[in-house]
């Protein structure tokens, strides 16, 4: 069975994400080479990362040859993440403790956070004043915002198939301007 949802504009992320309120975001999915495709890692990163533990689909975790893992909106934005801290030279070990803390906070959560690291440690800030204590220390650091992941997820991720936990396909069909007005038209 396939449903179709246009995609329209919401409050939030997840709102123009997921546009059908009836559709719970901890239900709805990626397959993994998708979910490679949108975070910009290879396959074999995302079975290795996964085998390991340090980014574990959520929705669904393969079980045994042929199953295929289910990523959520949350799990590929970690997953851009971690290659983004890899590209700059931080360890896995330090990813992982950095991994640790993202898995704790909501999709909302995380569109606040910047993470800063000096090549080694890993840095969450939540607020400038914690920014510029980091950059008083004098190391060199770089950053990396979370909310500017979620915005580039956000703009390819209705590009991919996507499903429920249970399978079910979800075809987004996007809305031009037009059928938008119609509808809201129609609706008020």
């Amino acid at each position: 069975m396939v449903e179709e949802a246009p995609i329209r504009a919401g409050s939030g992320e997840q709102g123009e994400l997921f546009p059908d309120s009836s559709l719970p975001d901890e239900l709805v999915g990626y397959r993994g080479p998708a979910a490679c495709q949108i975070a910009g890692i290879t396959y074999r990163q995302l079975d290795y990362w996964a085998r390991t533990g340090l980014v574990n689909p959520t929705i669904r975790s393969a079980h045994g040859s042929g199953s295929q893992r289910l990523y959520s909106f949350k799990d590929i934005l970690v997953l851009k993440v971690v290659k983004r801290l890899l590209d700059t030279g931080v360890s896995l070990q330090n990813i992982r403790v950095a991994v640790d803390h993202l898995r704790e906070r909501g999709v909302q959560d995380l569109a606040r956070i910047t993470l800063f690291s000096d090549g080694t440690t890993v840095y969450e800030c939540t607020s400038p004043e914690e920014v510029v204590d980091l950059l008083q220390g004098g190391q060199g650091v770089f950053g990396i915002a979370v909310s500017g992941a979620m915005r580039e997820i956000s703009g390819t991720i209705h590009e991919f198939p996507a499903e429920r936990a249970d399978g079910t396909e979800i075809v987004v069909v996007a809305e031009d301007e037009l059928s938008k007005r119609r509808r809201t038209r129609a609706t008020g």
